[in-house]
């Protein structure tokens, strides 16, 4: 999609301009939801996937890559991070995985003072 919409949605392909209209302003909203509606139908996707879809994915993504919250927020255009953590919507895979490191990590700390204070 991303592709496509580089090579054939922009006006001005040189420039660093995602969503430039014909008028060097923004593309309305309403011509990125007609062509993501036709990617979706062309490529067989779930109909209820949308640009708010990807909003949430690019959120939960950049979370889950180790991103700050706090950019995070900037990069959603979110004045409180109240409004930015109802779209912190990680996988389950993700969450088992940081409650297992976390656990591994609580575990090693005290195994290490068990060591240290020469106790068993």
């Amino acid at each position: 999609m991303v592709e496509d919409w580089l090579a054939n949605g922009r006006r001005e392909p040189g420039t660093l301009d995602l969503f430039p209209s014909e008028r060097r302003g923004l593309v309305v909203e309403s011509t990125l939801i007609r062509r993501v509606r036709r990617y979706c139908e062309e490529l067989g996707l779930s109909d209820g996937l949308d640009l708010h879809s990807f909003r949430r994915s690019y959120a939960t993504h950049l979370l889950e890559a180790g991103w700050d919250p706090r950019f995070v927020q900037d990069q959603m255009g979110h004045e409180y991070a109240s409004t930015t953590g109802i779209y912190q919507f990680v996988s389950d895979e993700f969450r088992r995985s940081t409650l297992r490191a976390a656990l591994d990590r609580t575990v090693k700390e005290a195994m290490a003072r068990t060591t240290e204070d020469g106790s068993s």
